[in-house]
């Protein structure tokens, strides 16, 4: 097991890391921008080390700073938690080069499913269903508009590298296309350092659906059931939930089985996700997540698995612990992203001191957040400053955990997304699990 690990993330990812190093008796180092010094995950790890102005690329993505500091430290390993540097081969290669281990699978496993095209075609011979769309990254605009009337409108322009939501646009005509091709490249080149983007098909009012796997340097894969991240605005998750609510015995057998198909395919090694989008009982491969996602503690509630702790003990070398049969799905969960952000103003990021806060308790609550009281939010970053997770035997018990939780969660001095979240789980669509990825763009929660 390692001695050192260096957190190469912010805010309660690293936090959450964190936690895990010191469950396993793990020194924790973290990294922080200068406008991160007072950042919780800077205090509350064993050590920290500045990196870099607050500008993301000047810090939490100069990969550098990042070594360099890793190796000053001693430690042995990187965490690179999720966005940022967590699926860029490049980072990855670099830290086993220089002799420490990358909390991840390989470089070649990173490019193979970051590469659209490449695990286009990883899905396809593992007997995954597949959406039409482009087989890789397009040249041009120019291509784009061929290929986008090869495919048929609505086509989404999607970031070729990177994840979560950033570099993503629908047009939903030829005349829509230039500016959804050009906003999209210009958020990935942003966020992920490459603004090369992919075509697909626009699916109409799809579920999301992802499923977590686990895979060791011994060739074993299992997965941990699925999530449903389907309520979404800007293709940015709000809430999501394990299981899925209205999924069949059926269909989770089929989806959990073509991920661990998908998996192995890829001689997948760490913990990953991968995303389909469903109608009905269909699905679709959509894209792998070769690291560990926002949304991972719904799965660890109704499984009992540590992902955070599983990853760190894969990358040290070690079997996975348990097989397939011992993976038990148990009752229900639901996590809210809290965003510092309006709703009412297009979900807006609103940063800012929270002069005070409280966060709700009691059984099946759990918060996983790097905010405090005095604690200001900076511009630079992501909105996100905590999630709310609730556990309950079943659905109806964990959406009304899921209520009381939010109703005594309390952040002053910020507007967040607390209050819209629980408008969406007061309403009739939530209870009946009746719901798409566009139900907030199509207002079926009411208004933002």
């Amino acid at each position: 097991m390692f001695r050192k690990v260096l957190i190469a993330n912010r805010g309660e990812i690293a936090v959450r890391i964190i936690q895990a190093c010191r469950d396993l008796g793990i020194i924790a180092v973290a990294v922080f921008s200068e406008a991160d010094r007072h950042a919780l995950h800077a205090q509350i790890a064993d050590e920290a080390v500045c990196i870099g102005p607050a500008a993301a690329r000047d810090s939490y993505l100069n990969m550098g700073n990042i070594i360099s500091a890793a190796i000053a430290c001693g430690a042995q390993a990187i965490h690179p938690g999720f966005g940022f540097l967590s699926e860029n081969a490049d980072f990855a290669q670099m830290v086993i080069q220089n002799g420490l281990a990358f909390i991840g699978p390989t470089p070649e496993t990173i490019r193979r499913m970051g590469d659209k095209a490449e695990a286009k075609r990883t899905a396809v011979k593992a007997g995954v269903p597949v959406a039409p769309g482009t087989d890789g990254a397009v040249e041009n605009f120019a291509e784009a508009e061929r290929e986008a009337g090869r495919i048929g409108y609505p086509v989404m322009c999607k970031a070729a590298a990177g994840g979560g939501g950033k570099g993503i646009r629908v047009a939903f005509a030829p005349e829509e296309l230039k500016a959804a091709y050009e906003a999209a490249s210009s958020e990935a080149q942003a966020n992920f350092g490459d603004g090369r983007l992919y075509l697909e098909r626009y699916i109409h009012n799809p579920r999301h659906i992802e499923v977590q796997v686990l895979g060791d340097s011994f060739g074993n894969v299992v997965h941990l059931f699925e999530r449903d991240c389907s309520i979404q605005r800007r293709h940015q998750k709000l809430i999501e939930e394990a299981p899925s609510s209205n999924a069949s015995a059926d269909f989770r057998e089929q989806i959990c089985a073509a991920a661990v198909r998908l998996a192995k395919a890829a001689g997948y090694c760490g913990a990953g996700t991968v995303e389909f989008l469903a109608e009905g009982e269909n699905f679709y491969f959509c894209e792998m997540n070769t690291r560990i996602q926002v949304e991972h503690p719904v799965t660890e509630q109704v499984t009992g698995i540590d992902l955070v702790c599983e990853q760190i003990k894969i990358a040290a070398g070690e079997p996975l612990g348990f097989t397939q049969d011992e993976v038990i799905l148990r009752g229900h969960a639901i996590e809210c992203r809290i965003n510092a952000e309006d709703p009412a103003r297009g979900f807006a990021p609103c940063p800012g001191t929270i002069v005070s806060m409280h966060l709700a308790g009691g059984p099946g609550i759990r918060i996983d957040t790097a905010a405090y009281q005095g604690y200001t939010i900076p511009p630079y970053y992501d909105s996100m400053i905590g999630k709310v997770i609730a556990y309950g035997a079943d659905r109806q018990q964990a959406i009304a955990r899921m209520k009381r939780a939010l109703a005594e969660t309390l952040f002053e001095g910020v507007q967040t997304t607390t209050d819209y979240q629980m408008q969406i789980l007061a309403s009739e669509p939530f209870a009946q699990g009746a719901f798409h990825t566009n139900s907030i763009e199509n207002g079926s929660f009411g208004k933002e």
